[in-house]
């Protein structure tokens, strides 16, 4: 029966070269691999080497690396709205690539803090922020968290998850800004002669 009904259908055919997709599927695996430069920019400067600064300095270099590769991939030049739409798709994927490792790494060492010490002895708190709060006063003191306005473990607690919001608005801006930046800077080039 299913034979019978596509032999009746009628057949759609589009013009040779005209495509319907506003991100080419170049642009689409430049976002597949733009989550694993997320996965490794993450466990690299938030596991290996501890240094969650240099997440931020990684994401305008990976998104600028990424909205160049997904035209590069795509071999398109022109029309300049589907260069920039590609570098946008795959600067946004890797951003939320990245923002989704680096805060969930970053509230992993939050909520599974046990209050373990190296000493083999325990803070006296419940595991999570409470013991994250308790560490934070004995290095900085209550003077220093006070003046931010943290005087307790929920008040500590809402202060992260600000700080991770934050973060992770930033992280999309510099990724998928950069991404953008280099997609403009392809489609204002003269396309080469081949």
């Amino acid at each position: 029966m299913t034979a019978a009904l596509s032999e009746h259908a009628p057949s759609v055919m589009r013009p040779a070269g005209v495509e319907r997709r506003l991100i080419d599927r170049g642009a689409i695996f430049a976002g597949y691999v733009g989550l694993g430069m997320a996965l490794v920019i993450a466990i690299a400067f938030e596991l290996i080497i501890p240094v969650q600064p240099f997440v931020f300095l990684a994401a305008p270099i990976a998104g600028a690396l990424i909205g160049a590769y997904a035209n590069v991939r795509s071999e398109r030049w022109r029309p300049r709205l589907r260069v920039l739409a590609n570098a946008a798709y795959a600067g946004l994927v890797t951003s939320a690539g990245l923002v989704v490792l680096y805060v969930t790494l970053r509230l992993v060492f939050v909520y599974a803090d046990s209050g373990a010490l190296p000493d083999r002895s325990s803070l006296d708190c419940s595991p999570g922020p409470a013991c994250v709060y308790q560490r934070y006063l004995a290095a900085r003191g209550a003077d220093e968290l006070a003046a931010a306005g943290i005087t307790d473990a929920a008040s500590f607690e809402a202060a992260v998850l600000r700080e991770q919001a934050f973060g992770a608005l930033v992280l999309v801006v510099l990724t998928s800004g950069s991404a953008i930046l280099a997609g403009a800077a392809r489609a204002l080039r003269p396309v080469p002669n081949s």
